[in-house]
């Protein structure tokens, strides 16, 4: 939230253009305001050492140690073959573990000089592990002595803060160049009302930047922590009331389903009576579709919890009163899945103007970018003239070309393979604006539905409908229990002579056009093992020689073309393939009842919600389901807790916390989501829970009063900062 003019100053005026190059190429830092709001992550006391034990592998750190014991050695290489190479140890303590530091060629000189015993220092560098131990090669260090007047100064008494870093920059000299912008923080202009402030007991924002980044003591870091939160929770909240006041004005047709139309009908051919659960969020959705506003809704539920039939119902409603509705899937897989399905429990109500058609049918027709020219031009002829009522079709339904007679519902399936351009080209194709139903199987806590999808108003699916099978769920530790592995392909082999099947999940496909960096959701806690990723490919060969012979093993991954893809869905859903070794294309949406065992392969490669989600594939039936997570990571890793913790709960809002404390917020609201910077650097969205709450209140209850914010400039200021070009998209993360 950069303020005012003074905080606009560009960096390299003040701190030279070297520096500021630097701060903007790896730390996205561009002005004197960004640089304020670049707080320390953390703060070193002086007297304290860092718990070198905890430290995240492959990560850029910066630790407070005392040097136990630096040895020079000499040693023969193609460089200096007489045994002239140098290379300098230096053993750093915490008292309660040791991290080695290395040094070589000219290198060592300065080190070894400094480096004595007893010295205390900061290093900064990668973690990496060498002879299985951690070490930091050649890391940048600064001396903690305190004599020198400047040292003292710049260290700001006893509290060290350590900020964000990179290889290129460390920790103790952007702390220098926040030193240097310190003074301009009193020209920061508050973006909160005089009175929230005032009511909450909260410090000025020049106040809190003074104390975040030059804290006398630990009370300082906490009124500045509290004010920033602060910040972060209202200027956002007030955004997305600002989004929800404006949809609120925006006209929409009211749509009601006939007493004895479509929905009826439907209705009256169901084989099994809805859960209450059901029952309860389709009045929700339907008192909705009744008003004239555009209704904006997030239905969430687990996998399996029947959303797809409360949504089904919904588009029947519209299309009852006259509308079109349009699902629209992330895949090409799932769109025509979905179709199937849809197509499949409508029966002759989806076979409008053919014969043996019901008189309430309508058409269902299927959109995709893969279709053939004649199928095409069918589909967007019935669109057109509004003879189908329901349209089903991944992001091909958002083309130009596309036209609809009457769109009145977009229903988006998994909102987070979705941008907000797309969602918003998809609404802009409705003669008034169509009402929106967002459905995801990822269950969101309540507090990220509140900063992530505020503008929309959000219904919960938690019962699973009768006839569903529990799943079980088992770590293999396949390095420490070799046998284990062994016996998971034994269990494979047993549930395909009982008649049921099995997926193999993997992280990579395998072929030669495979990019290294797209090879599963590597977590940033583990960089020891270098073994490329399993694939696919690799896999279905090993599996089908050995441990799996006999069994008829396929292959699915998402560069196959749609027609083989969707060939070998239906072989594998008509029980014709035995075990289909996947990667996560089979990750939401395919639903084979038959199928009980899933076999994942180095799935500490995986999310947890990932994980979660395909798990979800199983179980479907009236026969348990078995989920067995391969992984060759060693018991202590957080990789090993988290797979733990999928093993422990099948509890989908339980999962989605312990994401969201092992990830960094960045990852939920920020660069993954969005492609723009976090706006959040000190709110926690699970640990500030009761903040957000109050914030939305009071942003509420501020918009209500004055829209435009006219009268409180410091807010509509940070607005704007919010959002500015690259954080447009922020709001709706796609």
């Amino acid at each position: 939230m950069d303020l005012v003019p003074a905080l606009r100053e560009p960096l390299k005026k003040v701190l030279g253009p070297a520096t500021a190059k630097v701060m903007a190429e790896h730390l996205g830092l561009h002005t004197v305001g960004d640089l304020l709001h670049h707080y320390p992550r953390r703060y070193e006391e002086r007297g304290q050492l860092t718990h070198l034990a905890d430290l995240p592998m492959d990560e850029h750190v910066t630790v407070v140690a005392q040097v136990a014991d630096a040895r020079l050695h000499s040693f023969a290489s193609a460089r200096a073959p007489r045994g002239k190479g140098q290379r300098l140890e230096v053993t750093i303590t915490d008292g309660s573990g040791r991290l080695q530091l290395v040094f070589f060629g000219n290198g060592v000189h300065k080190p070894h000089k400094e480096l004595l015993p007893g010295t205390r220092a900061l290093f900064a560098g990668k973690v990496s592990v060498f002879n299985r131990r951690l070490q930091l090669a050649h890391p940048a260090y600064e001396l903690l002595t305190g004599d020198a007047e400047e040292s003292v100064e710049s260290w700001a008494g006893a509290l060290i803060p350590i900020y964000p870093a990179t290889a290129k920059l460390e920790s103790w000299k952007i702390g220098k160049a926040v030193q240097t912008v310190l003074p301009s923080a009193q020209e920061a202009v508050d973006p909160l009302p005089a009175a929230l402030r005032a009511g909450r007991g909260l410090v000025t924002l020049p106040e809190a930047l003074l104390k975040i980044h030059r804290p006398h003591t630990k009370a300082d870091i906490a009124d500045a922590r509290a004010r920033l939160k602060w910040d972060e929770a209202f200027v956002l909240q007030v955004a997305l009331a600002r989004r929800r006041h404006a949809d609120a004005l925006l006209p929409a047709v009211a749509r009601r389903p006939r007493p004895d139309g479509l929905l009826a009908a439907f209705d009256d051919r169901l084989p099994f009576t809805l859960t209450e659960g059901q029952q309860k969020v389709s009045r929700e959705i339907f008192d909705d579709l009744a008003t004239e506003h555009p209704m904006h809704r997030l239905l969430q539920g687990e996998v399996g919890s029947g959303k797809t039939m409360v949504a089904l119902r919904a588009m029947l409603a519209v299309v009852d009163a006259g509308g079109q509705a349009a699902l629209l899937a992330p895949t090409e897989v799932l769109a025509q899945q979905h179709h199937r399905s849809v197509t499949e429990m409508m029966g002759e109500l989806a076979e409008g103007g053919m014969l043996g058609g019901s008189e309430h049918a309508t058409k269902v027709v299927l959109l995709t970018g893969s279709m053939g020219a004649a199928a095409r031009r069918q589909a967007l002829l019935d669109l057109v003239t509004g003879e189908a009522g329901l349209v089903i079709g991944t992001h091909a339904l958002i083309e130009d070309k596309v036209q609809f007679h009457d769109l009145g519902l977009v229903v988006v399936d998994e909102q987070h393979r979705f941008g907000v351009e797309q969602r918003d080209a998809l609404r802009g194709k409705g003669k008034q604006p169509p009402h929106l139903l967002v459905m995801t199987a990822t269950p969101i806590p309540r507090t990220v539905a509140m900063t992530v999808f505020g503008d929309l108003e959000t219904s919960v699916l938690d019962q699973l409908p009768a006839g569903r099978s529990p799943i079980a769920s088992h770590v293999v530790p396949a390095a420490d229990k070799p046998h284990f592995l062994a016996r998971a392909w034994e269990r494979v082999r047993e549930e395909a002579a009982k008649g049921h099947q099995a997926y193999v999940v993997c992280p990579r496909i395998g072929d030669e056009e495979d990019d290294p960096k797209k090879a599963g959701e590597k977590p940033p806690q583990e960089g020891a093992d270098k073994r490329p990723p399993l694939a696919v490919l690799d896999v279905a060969d090993q599996l089908a020689a050995g441990p799996l012979q006999g069994l008829r093993v396929e292959v699915l991954h998402g560069r196959m073309p749609p027609d083989d893809k969707d060939a070998a869905m239906r072989r594998f859903a008509a029980g014709e393939t035995d075990v289909l070794v996947a990667t996560t294309v089979i990750e939401v949406g395919v639903n084979v009842p038959n199928a009980t065992v899933m076999v994942i392969t180095d799935a500490d490669r995986f999310g947890v919600s990932q994980l979660h989600q395909l798990r979800g594939r199983v179980g479907r039936g009236s026969a348990p389901g078995l989920c067995l997570l391969v992984t060759e990571m060693p018991a202590a890793s957080a990789a090993r807790q988290r797979l733990d913790a999928v093993a422990a709960t099948l509890d989908g809002f339980e999962l989605s916390r312990i994401d969201l404390e092992q990830r960094r917020e960045g990852d939920v609201l920020g660069q993954a989501q969005s492609g723009a910077r976090t706006s959040l650097r000190v709110l926690a969205v699970i640990e500030d829970e009761e903040i957000i709450a109050e914030a939305r209140e009071e942003a509420a209850a501020v918009v209500a009063a004055d829209p435009e914010l006219e009268h409180l400039p410091g807010l509509r200021t940070a607005l704007d900062a919010l959002l500015d070009d690259e954080r447009e998209q922020y709001l709706e993360k796609g």
